[in-house]
This record gives C-alpha cells, structure tokens and sequence, in this order.
C-alpha cells in the first residue's frame, strides 16, 4: 500500500463514482478499478458497495477513510513544510520565552550575526508550547524555553538552569535583610506567577517547586508577563521567583535575594527538528558553548578576585 493507492481510494470516496473519480485523477477507469482492488485484496475487506447508485462506502470503507484522509493531509503538510523550509536555508528563525532575553540571547545574536552575515536573523516571542508546534510546521528553526515538552520530532537539549532568585517590593520586610530566603519563607506571602497562559508553562514549574516541599504559598495571582509581575511586585502586591538573569529589571523598586534550595532552578531548553543538523544550528550551538566558557571564566576571576582582597 502507498500513498498512490490511498489518493485513489479517496478520489473515488468523493466523487461516489469510478468514471468520474478517474477523470479527476486524469487516469482512465480500468487502471483506478485495478488499483481499488488490489488495495481491498491487501486490506482483506471491501471497500464499496458494488451494487450501490450512487457508489457508497461499507462500513470498513467508511472507518479506512477517515484515516486515509488524514495521512493524506499529514503527507501534503510534510511536504509543504519542506518546501518552505528550503526556501527559507538562509533565514534563521527562533523561538524564543521572554525571560531569555536577559541572559545569553542577546550576545548569542550578536555573535551569530558577526560570524553569518549571509545568514537574515529573525526572533519571535512565543511560550514553549507554541514552539514545539512551530518548529515542527516550520515557522521556526530553534526554540529557547522553560518547559521540559517530549515530542518524538523534536530533539531538545537542557543547556544550564539556572538558579531562581525571589523579587521582593523595596520596602518589604524581607527586603531589608540579606542572604539566600528558604522557600518556606517566601510562602507564607502572597505570590505571583507568570504565564498564565498557555500551559504548562513557568508558572507550574514554580509552584510545583512549592508543593514538592508540602508548601503552598498565602495566595497566588496569575499574571501573563514578566514585566507585569515584576511591576506588580515593585507595587507591593507580592513576591516572585524569577530567573536569576532577570535581576537587572526595576533595580530601583525591587530587591532580589536567592533562594536557599538547590533544586530551585529553572532549565533553559534548546529545541530544534530532530535531525536539523544545518550549518547555522551548528554555529548557533557552538556559540552557546562559547558564551558559557566565557561567563565560567569571568566567575573564576571573580571569585580569585575576593579570595585576594580577603
């Protein structure tokens, strides 16, 4: 059985008549009526009945044609989706959550534009949901997320997690003290979470990590952005636990403070198509290994540095 036999079934399906199904498929009759025979011979039931005017689909006939059409719709969209991506082998699209804009992404761009001019760089905003579907229609070529998504055509690969710090209004009582806070300090108040929408997204991944520890936070609110919580907490609505990278945001009106867990992280995950293995997926990986030998050197420097001035 192939994809021919299957345009065939369906073609007749449709047209509920083997003079016209043939002349749409361009074919003459004798070939198509062959055609739908030898496909009912393998499948070991019939397929129409013969005897009906208009020709109508048995029972069987009628369960094969629904998923003839969807393999059908499957194949047209594979072969589509190539296509566009061929046209598209020198335009780099990627995927990307908006906490990731704080840390790597940024220099990581900069660094793939210097060494790949030729290559057009585009970067759209999407959760790590839509990401998976995007790459695999095509609207993507890379995604950077936070949620851990199987999908069997889609490899993906945890490059760091990275450790969450809790953002705290400037004059609330724990902002006033120092050092990492215990998650069963940070949930005796009121907290907020972000994306609201869709899930499952950041926000399960932090109050998962709250109720592996038995702790459920003194109230929570949903907001859809990073910036909104952050602007929420600088008001004194709550706290949050954001990425450590996001503590450059609202400097003036949020203070940031570690968490004491070590299990309270968040990873930063690379998708691609399963086996892209182009040259800019290359590069763009190869450039990531270069960002984070940078940063693990200017911390050994740092930390050199205090050791000397100790």
């Amino acid at each position: 059985m192939d994809l021919r036999h299957l345009r065939y079934f369906v073609a007749v399906a449709d047209e509920q008549n083997f003079t016209r199904a043939a002349e749409k498929l361009h074919i003459s009759q004798p070939p198509l009526s062959r055609q739908i025979q030898d496909l009912e011979e393998e499948l070991g039931l019939p397929l129409f009945e013969r005897g009906s005017r208009p020709l109508k689909l048995t029972e069987g006939g009628r369960f094969f044609y629904g998923h003839a059409t969807r393999l059908l719709e499957q194949a047209a969209q594979a072969i589509r989706t190539t296509k566009r991506i061929a046209q598209m082998q020198r335009r780099l699209v990627i995927g990307f959550v908006p906490s990731t804009i704080y840390g790597a992404l940024p220099r990581l761009v900069r660094l793939f534009r210097a060494a790949q001019p030729q290559t057009e760089l585009a970067l759209v905003e999407m959760s790590s949901v839509e990401q998976i579907e995007a790459l695999k229609n095509g609207r993507i070529d890379v995604g950077f997320g936070r949620v851990r998504l199987d999908d069997p055509s889609v490899k993906r690969e945890v490059l760091r997690e990275e450790p969450l710090v809790a953002a705290i209004p400037m004059e609330h009582e724990l902002a006033l003290e120092r050092g990492a806070l215990s998650l069963t300090e940070i949930a005796k108040h009121d907290h907020l979470v972000y994306p609201r929408n869709p899930r499952p997204s950041y926000a399960d991944q932090v109050l998962t990590l709250f109720r592996d520890m038995g702790l459920e936070p003194s109230a929570v609110h949903e907001v859809q952005e990073l910036q909104t919580a952050l602007g929420l907490v600088a008001s004194g609505m709550g706290l949050c636990l954001v990425p450590a990278s996001a503590n450059r945001m609202r400097p003036d009106e949020v203070v940031y403070r570690p968490v004491a867990e070590a299990k309270a992280v968040s990873p930063i995950i690379m998708s691609t198509r399963l086996q892209d293995q182009s040259t800019d997926i290359v590069l763009l990986r190869s450039l990531i290994d270069e960002i984070y030998r940078e940063w693990a050197e200017e911390r050994q420097r740092a930390a050199m540095t205090r050791r000397f001035l100790n």
